[in-house]
């Protein structure tokens, strides 16, 4: 069972958000809030594991209040605004729900939360990268993952995701120092929290990557070097 706040200025989108925490049996609403200093004061003195979070809010607004935390709960934010999606990310949040929240994209959000928490408490050690795969120790076994299976690695705080065709593994390794690690003709870096295998990407919509069923956010600094990387590897071909 996760225990959930709530951190949203509305009345209304506090309902909403309680309406469809009230769907999964995997989730405990343990607070709302209508203002991120309330909500930093119940975070001192009690375990949390996600925040569902709005982003414009009366005094401190929802980025800098995550900002603020030293040691923050996994982060959900909640907005009517799409445009802070690329910022949100850089700051590891797990996922960015634009309002009005549909329950389908309310559960895949909670799902990933709930991965990630299983993930951590089976860290992988991240062992070698070869000519044409890595890997990593899950475990008691080695886990051989080929850079053709390796879609993208996902940074969040200290560790990374790696997302393969065949699993996900978490390792406790910032997101530079496996990119310096991978081959850079097939992985690229487009966010502070995000490398890509460009052979996986399904198509390229504005300021996102999609991959399957992954929306990954294009940052702002990385968007120009990106979108000419690939635009120099259609014409090679």
């Amino acid at each position: 069972m996760m225990k959930c706040i709530i951190v949203d200025d509305e009345p209304i989108a506090r309902e909403g958000m309680k309406m469809n925490i009230g769907e999964l049996s995997n989730l405990t609403l343990v607070g709302e809030f209508e203002d991120a200093a309330s909500a930093n004061e119940f975070l001192k003195n009690n375990q949390v594991d996600i925040v569902f979070l709005d982003i414009e809010m009366p005094g401190q607004s929802g980025l800098d209040f995550l900002r603020s935390l030293d040691d923050a709960p996994m982060v959900i934010l909640t907005t009517a605004y799409p445009q802070y999606a690329v910022e949100a990310y850089e700051l590891d949040v797990v996922d960015y729900l634009v309002k009005p929240i549909k329950l389908d994209r309310f559960i895949r959000a909670v799902a990933k939360a709930e991965t990630f928490l299983s993930l951590a408490e089976n860290t992988a050690v991240f062992e070698a990268v070869e000519d044409d795969f890595i890997f990593i120790k899950s475990e008691r076994k080695y886990v051989k993952i080929r850079f053709d299976e390796l879609l993208f690695v996902e940074g969040l705080k200290d560790y990374v995701i790696v997302h393969a065709t065949h699993g996900k593994y978490m390792t406790a390794m910032n997101v530079k120092t496996i990119h310096n690690k991978l081959p850079e003709d097939i992985f690229f870096r487009v966010s502070k929290s995000f490398i890509i295998n460009v052979n996986h990407i399904d198509d390229i919509d504005g300021n996102v990557v999609n991959i399957r069923e992954n929306e990954i956010p294009i940052g702002r600094s990385y968007r120009d070097v990106f979108l000419d990387f690939v635009n120099k590897r259609l014409l090679r071909r």
